[in-house]
């Protein structure tokens, strides 16, 4: 997995499960957000974009890996939006069945019918 996911470098593993962790973290902080003010879920990208820019910066700036290395910045934007994806399903999910639960019941990361 080496080269693929994260750098060469001895530390590169390290650098990618704590930055792209935290990255990961807020992606899913922003996602709920998008659901909670029933934003539209084309938005989401946008805003993973950026915050995939800003955790590559802190790769560059922390552990002085490629700044512009668009290979580990696809790598990153990839986790960045499964996770946002996750929390906006997880929160829409949740909102539907409270919003509308006399006619819709949380399923998973889903609603159905009653």
């Amino acid at each position: 997995m080496n080269g693929l996911i994260w750098t060469d470098q001895d530390y590169g593993w390290l650098a990618f499960i704590v930055l792209t962790g935290l990255g990961g973290a807020a992606a899913v902080a922003t996602g709920r957000s998008f659901a909670r003010a029933w934003s539209p879920r084309w938005l989401i990208l946008p805003a993973m974009l950026l915050l995939a820019a800003a955790v590559q910066f802190l790769h560059y700036a922390l552990f002085q890996e490629d700044l512009l290395s668009l290979h580990y910045y696809i790598v990153t934007l990839f986790v960045m939006l499964v996770a946002a994806l996750f929390g906006y399903q997880s929160t829409r999910a949740k909102q539907m069945a409270t919003q509308y639960s006399w006619a819709f019941e949380k399923s998973g990361l889903s609603w159905r019918a009653r």
